[in-house]
């Protein structure tokens, strides 16, 4: 384990990661009260001149960039031991590879961030860089107040000069991202082997789905049944193996998803939010204005009250909540309609410590809301939901005793600071139906977080 606890002025906090030649840790800045990512050569390549070099090439490249779509430099040295080290910005969302990896990403999302990242490669190559290893893990995401996450992109160590990519005699890249040419000794490249390396990246985006080898790409409509066809031929021109039938750049690419993401629903804004933010509001008069009064009492209290059991009027739905949460209950159910599923009518409820509160996403409530449905695909509409001014958190797959489906959250939200959770689940078991939507809120500073418990109790009766 490697005992470094400083390098130079920077205090290490964890280690973010590892790639061929060097470790990636999360440090401090105690002079500027920043928090840094360290990149430091391997011990095991100390000796090795050859790969010294081809790692401070990376910073080199980096800070030549000099583009805030590309991770910046801020500082380099040298260890005690020889080693030498760089420091640079800190992209504290994650990358791509974690957005994407419950599954293919609302299209106007995906089409957004590849846009996004075509930015940063055309950034490159105005530099006279070319990449040539674009995929989701070396897209970061920084998170901007009250704005979109800023996309960077990062990891130059197979990067090259425009100069030098022309003659390039050895094979480099990833699988799935990697067009013919550069899979190839000796073809030599251009910024259009890049081009074809952000098609992939949006395919995988637009279909959970790595592509196959150039010219063996299956269509993503068959992947993703509801893609427009400008999308997916924008994506294919991307693709082709012939590199004089791709983009010819990767600004042009950018451009064409740019006016792409404007014709998708909810797309025109750059944070895709038209219909999502109707989702919050919708589902919550769905339930709440279902019946004429609050129910009078709560089911059943669990151990020491620490809980409540809360069903619906028609007793399929219960669940467990917090006591605290169990002030209100709307017991007549919801209408899958706002979510975009059909029916008219599906048992549900929602529970809450106030009510009257639960269709403004800022004001400071702790509750759920939970709703059947017998239609549809639920768990693609959950990942069609966005929240305006909430700090996307990421999504997970969730396995538990009776229920496997995806779970999306969401922190920081605008007015209180509370957390938002979005479920769709399926029956454990492996059958399609009944499908389960839950929505968690939670107040700042309203304890611990209890959507996980929530959704595990959650029983739905014959």
């Amino acid at each position: 384990m490697d005992p470094l606890e400083r390098i130079g002025r920077y205090r290490l906090d964890r280690r973010l990661g590892a790639g061929g030649f060097g470790v990636v840790w999360l440090a401090h800045d105690d002079v500027l009260e920043a928090s840094v990512a360290v990149k430091v050569l391997s011990e095991n390549w100390i000796d090795h001149l050859d790969i010294r070099e081809r790692f401070l090439s990376e910073a080199r490249l980096l800070r030549k960039a000099d583009s805030n779509r590309v991770v910046q430099v801020y500082d380099i040295g040298e260890l005690p031991d020889g080693r030498p080290y760089f420091v640079m910005e800190y992209a504290d969302g994650g990358t791509l590879a974690d957005r994407v990896a419950a599954g293919p990403l609302p299209v106007a999302e995906a089409l957004r961030l590849t846009a996004s990242a075509a930015r940063g490669a055309a950034a490159l190559h105005e530099a006279g860089i070319v990449h040539r290893d674009i995929k989701p893990t070396n897209v970061l995401l920084r998170t901007t107040p009250g704005k979109s996450d800023r996309v960077l992109l990062a990891d130059l160590g197979l990067a090259k000069s425009l100069a030098q990519a022309s003659g390039l005699t050895m094979a480099a890249g990833s699988a799935g991202y990697t067009p013919p040419e550069q899979a190839q000794p000796g073809s030599g490249i251009d910024a259009r082997a890049d081009v074809y390396s952000l098609g992939a990246l949006g395919y995988h985006l637009v279909t959970g789905s790595v592509p196959g080898p150039p010219g063996k790409v299956v269509r993503p409509d068959r992947l993703r049944t509801d893609l427009a066809p400008d999308i997916q031929r924008t994506l294919m021109r991307a693709m082709e193996p012939d590199r004089e039938r791709r983009w010819p750049t990767a600004a042009g690419f950018a451009a064409e998803l740019d006016r792409l993401t404007g014709d998708v629903p909810g797309g025109a804004s750059p944070a895709p939010r038209g219909r999502r933010r109707a989702v919050l509001t919708a589902l919550a008069v769905a339930v709440v204005a279902g019946a004429v009064g609050l129910t009078a009492a709560i089911v059943t209290r669990g151990p020491a009250a620490q809980t409540v059991r809360v069903e619906d009027s028609t007793g399929r739905v219960t669940a467990e909540v917090p006591a605290a949460w169990g002030h209100q209950l709307r017991d007549s159910g919801w209408n899958p309609r706002a979510l975009g599923l059909e029916g008219a009518k599906e048992p549900g409820l929602a529970v809450a410590d106030d009510l009257a509160k639960w269709q403004d996403l800022g004001s400071g409530v702790n509750g759920a809301l939970i709703g059947l449905s017998e239609h549809g695909d639920l768990t693609a509409e959950v990942r069609a939901i966005a929240h305006v001014g909430c700090h996307y958190d990421g999504s997970r797959a969730y396995s538990g005793t009776h229920w496997h489906g995806l779970i999306r959250t969401w922190s920081d939200c605008p007015g209180n600071g509370g957390s938002l959770t979005e479920a769709g689940l399926t029956p454990a078991g492996g059958a399609g139906q009944p499908q389960v939507y839950v929505q968690i809120r939670q107040n700042r500073g309203g304890g611990d977080d209890a959507a996980d418990r929530v959704i595990g109790s959650v029983r739905v009766g014959a």
